[in-house]
């Protein structure tokens, strides 16, 4: 379990009272990206064996600190888990069936597929989120539905493998670029999705977009990447 943190305050404290309420997680590795309100200070206050705390010392970005937790993990699977309320570790157990029953090397949590239900938000994210999907799925010959989720699980020995270069969100079209060159057998299940707005404390932005766009071409067309 990853848990990149910047600035999450409002959220941290249920956030991770969440994750290790549930039986499956073994491991949890907060990466505070050098953040400037009262996060750590909400962080160290919870005492649990299986929480392990690293801070950057200067802000890095969401790839940086995934990759550096990633180098952390010593159990066989893990999970990519932003510090928000956006996404459920309730889904912790439906990500890991195709993981556990040998079916799948990394498994992705799909917004976009058939669920109970999500928070309607931003057409023009919605949007976004499916062109740039349609771009990866062209570049990695994938039938992906959601691309950009948060929610990516595999297994420890690929995540070892991907030696990640991006900084900012530009990890989420590396990671299924790789994962492809890798061959690993991916899988989707459907999720739920509680999307914030910017008032809540979203922080990507359209300039993500433009460098999810590169990075796809990057890590699909160059083999050096």
């Amino acid at each position: 379990m990853i848990i990149p943190c910047y600035n999450e305050e409002l959220t941290i404290t249920q956030l991770l009272q969440e994750v290790l309420s549930q039986r499956e997680v073994g491991q949890v590795i907060v990466i505070n990206d050098c953040s400037d309100d009262k996060s750590e200070e909400l962080i160290l206050k919870i005492n649990d064996p299986r929480l392990l705390y690293l801070r950057n010392k200067e802000n890095l970005g969401k790839g940086a600190s995934v990759a550096r937790g990633i180098t952390s993990c010593d159990l066989p699977f893990l999970v990519i888990q932003d510090a928000d309320l956006e996404y459920s570790p309730k889904e912790y157990k439906r990500l890991l069936v195709p993981l556990l029953d040998g079916r799948a090397d990394a498994v992705y949590g799909s917004r976009f597929l058939a669920f109970d239900g999500r928070r309607v938000l931003y057409f023009w994210h919605h949007l976004g989120n499916s062109f740039l999907t349609l771009l990866s799925n062209a570049m990695t010959n994938l039938d992906l539905t959601d691309m950009e989720t948060c929610y990516k699980m595999m297994k420890r020995e690929f995540a070892k493998k991907l030696n990640l270069k991006e900084k900012r969100f530009g990890i989420e079209p590396e990671i299924t670029a790789k994962l492809a060159k890798n061959r690993a057998r991916i899988y989707e299940v459907a999720i739920g999705y509680s999307g914030r707005t910017y008032a809540e404390g979203k922080k990507i932005t359209w300039r993500d977009g433009f460098s999810a766009i590169r990075c796809i071409v990057k890590y699909n067309l160059f083999k050096s990447s």
